[in-house]
């Protein structure tokens, strides 16, 4: 079983190495300087420019989609961290400047182009790719710029931002004139060029040796779809239940167009592969026109919402449409292996007719230790469901006395999830219990 000494060991672990990575360019700086001070507002300015380039290159390791990295918080958290760390990194970038500019209007001359020409396009140029990397995430959908793009356009522009900050650090060389102390920024900047190599170029080329094909593709409900895949000429792909991939469909792994669905089949089953999407977006809203016989690359596992063999006796399934495909997953590979400690699914959809799994579940309940409460909408006739949305009260209402007894598995909607973890968190079950994935990654 999880323990909650071990979350927090291991949460505080990778906490504590993030933060030291952070503020060490600063320790870096200071060792061994006996230049005087030129004021407190030149120094944090200053400060906040090498906490800021040292943001954005963590930046690279926390794409980089490595599961030592991704634990103990799961990919998907680890992405949202991401992009919060990604705004402070803009914040201290933009700070440098400003508070300089402020505090001595004197450096304004490093962006004057008649004082030196490459260097203030170079600076511009950092200026204007914080500002897009920031204004293409927060508002791609708005201005209409597609994922694939949008996925190449930010780590180009994160490199470039990278790279010249670190040669404007060699070239000012005021907290950098030890040749150990440049050895670290150019080993810094090497190792941010060398994980995006690593995942645009390694990673495809040993997706190439692992190819699948389609073989199936079903309509589960109106606007979602199943994909199966099968492994050809090797084995496959061991995962947990309830873990995600990426895929890229087509003829090369060497593509922009990479996503990230969740596995909704079981582990057990080692021949193929079932994915489950709906309909939301550029990508998915094509999943209905993919061809049988089609080629497909998976890249992964990923994910920390998996059941330990060891889990609590009773385990509680809060989840909205699409949101299913996780525990189906967990439910099938329960049922392969005789597993029937209990579960229970509260299951939130539009209506039975928008129901994925419905026949599924049904199959399950009367073979696992299993309860699933549906949560529709809309008025259900036949008075086996719920209706409306999931509520605390309605979640309380289908738990068992003793709630610390169980472990808790969340998946669906944003308001859903923040009225699940939010009634978790007053009824006071401890966090290891609560195991979330969001499907708003990217």
């Amino acid at each position: 079983m999880r323990t909650r000494f071990a979350y927090i060991y291991n949460s505080a672990k990778w906490l504590l190495l993030f933060t030291v990575l952070v503020i060490a360019p600063l320790v870096l700086a200071v060792v061994g300087h006996e230049e005087e001070s030129r004021g407190f507002w030149i120094e944090f300015g200053v400060g906040l420019g090498f906490a800021g380039l040292a943001l954005m290159g963590l930046q690279f390791v926390q794409t980089g989609r490595s599961s030592k990295i991704g634990a103990p918080f799961g990919m998907d958290e680890i992405l949202h961290f991401h992009g919060q760390s990604g705004y402070v990194a803009w914040l201290f970038i933009m700070g440098h400047f400003i508070i300089l500019f402020f505090a001595d209007p004197d450096y304004l001359r490093y962006l004057d182009p008649f004082v030196n020409l490459p260097r203030a396009v170079a600076l511009s140029g950092v200026i204007v790719a914080v500002c897009c990397l920031i204004a293409f995430t927060h508002w791609r959908e708005k201005i209409g710029l597609i994922y694939e793009w949008w996925r190449a356009s930010h780590g180009l522009l994160a490199l470039f931002v990278v790279f010249v900050g670190t040669v404007h650090i060699m070239q000012v060389s005021f907290y950098v004139t030890e040749l150990w102390q440049q050895v670290v920024w150019v080993g810094f900047s090497l190792g941010a060029i060398g994980m995006l190599v690593y995942n645009r170029v390694i990673r495809p080329l040993q997706m190439k040796k692992k190819p699948y094909k389609v073989t199936s593709v079903k309509e589960e409900v109106e606007e979602t779809w199943s994909i199966e895949v099968e492994p050809e000429g090797h084995e496959g792909l061991d995962f947990k239940a309830g873990q995600f991939v990426w895929i890229t469909l087509g003829d090369t792994p060497f593509s922009m167009q990479q996503h990230p669905f969740t596995i909704s089949s079981s582990p057990e089953v080692k021949d193929k592969i079932r994915f489950t999407m709906k309909e939301l977006g550029d990508f998915t809203s094509e999943a209905k026109n993919i061809e049988i016989g089609s080629k497909a690359f998976v890249e992964g596992p990923y994910g920390n919402f998996t059941m330990d063999e060891t889990s609590s006796t009773h385990n509680v399934f809060i989840v909205g449409g699409i949101g299913i495909t996780p525990v189906m997953s967990i439910l099938q590979t329960l049922k392969m292996r005789g597993d029937q400690r209990v579960s229970t699914v509260i299951y939130g959809t539009p209506s039975k007719d928008l129901t994925p799994f419905y026949d599924e579940l049904k199959v399950l309940a009367a073979e696992l230790e299993l309860k699933v409460i549906h949560v529709f909408e809309e008025p259900d006739e036949e008075g086996e469901a719920e209706t409306g949305l999931i509520t605390p009260d309605l979640i309380r209402k289908h738990l068992p006395e003793d709630i610390s007894n169980c472990e808790y598995f969340i998946c669906g909607p944003q308001p859903m999830m923040d009225v699940a973890e939010d009634a978790l968190r007053e009824w006071k079950v401890p966090v290891h219990m609560v195991h979330a994935e969001r499907f708003n990654i990217v």
